[in-house]
C-alpha cells in the first residue's frame, strides 16, 4: 500500500533558544514532497504536487499556525530534554 505521514523535528547544537530549526515534513511513499522550516518561515514544495501545496498553504491560514509551532513545541520539549540530561551528567 501507499503510506503517507508527516514529520516534526526540532534541531539544535546550541543552548540558545533561538537557534532552534522546526521543520515539518510531509512524505507520501517515502519521498517528501513538502516542508515548513522555521527558518525560511514558509512551505517549499519539493514535487509538483508539493508546489502546488506549498503556494495554498503560503497564502492560508496554515502557515500562520505553523509559525508558532517553534515556540509552542520545541521550546517546551528542548526545556524537558536539557533538564533531563543535565540531571543524568
Amino acid at each position: 500500500g501507499f503510506r503517507h505521514y508527516t514529520v516534526a523535528d526540532c534541531e539544535f547544537n546550541s543552548s540558545k533558544l533561538n537557534d532552534i530549526e522546526y521543520t515539518q515534513s510531509y512524505y507520501y511513499n517515502k519521498l517528501e514532497y513538502v516542508r515548513f522550516s522555521s527558518s525560511v518561515g514558509k512551505y517549499v514544495g519539493y514535487t509538483e504536487y508539493g508546489i502546488k501545496n506549498a503556494e495554498r498553504w503560503n497564502n492560508g491560514p496554515e502557515v500562520v499556525a505553523r509559525r508558532g509551532e517553534k515556540e509552542r513545541y520545541c521550546f517546551h520539549n528542548v526545556g524537558i530534554d536539557v533538564e533531563a540530561d543535565l540531571t543524568k551528567s
